[in-house]
């Protein structure tokens, strides 16, 4: 049997089409894995305490109100938001001045590079001060916050669970 030419490309480039779409997407993950993450966690940056607090994972996502203080005062507030979309996680992120007064036009865009038990990681996939943002909690009291730069500069923030009550 004969089969054409067209048809004989077509037979083996679709199956690799849909295979090499494959390895580029995300992990697969659900929000639900990231119940870890809430609570409110404390440390210094430099003279400034950097405050986190994650709310319950609940309909698909997850959020922070993050504040930086010092010397008295508020420097910054920021908002994160991880929401599940098409079977992985997307991270957005936004700080503002006091006053809300934005340090940018809008919220940079990250998408789910890695998870496991009790770590994650994001890639940018927007314009933004960040090419990476990851969390990990090596421990029950313990969360750390690993960020890659823009200009490839990195740090890792650490910080302690608090009780607010």
């Amino acid at each position: 049997m004969f089969i054409k030419p067209f048809r004989l490309l077509t037979v083996i480039l679709i199956p690799l089409l849909f295979s090499v779409g494959a390895m580029a997407a995300e992990p697969a993950a659900t929000i639900d894995q990231l119940d870890w993450m809430t609570g409110n966690w404390a440390g210094q940056l430099g003279p400034n305490q950097l405050e986190e607090n994650w709310i319950a994972t609940e309909g698909g996502s997850i959020a922070a109100m993050v504040r930086m203080t010092g010397e008295g005062s508020t420097s910054m507030f920021e908002m994160i938001t991880i929401e599940e979309v098409d079977g992985s996680l997307v991270l957005h992120i936004q700080q503002w001045d006091p006053g809300f007064q934005p340090r940018t036009e809008s919220a940079q865009k990250m998408e789910l590079e890695e998870i496991s038990d009790n770590s994650v990681r994001f890639r940018a996939v927007s314009e933004g001060g960040m090419s990476s943002l990851g969390y990990s909690q090596p421990d029950a009291e313990s969360f750390i916050i690993s960020v890659e730069f823009a200009d490839g500069n990195s740090m890792e923030i650490p910080l302690q669970k608090r009780s607010l009550w």
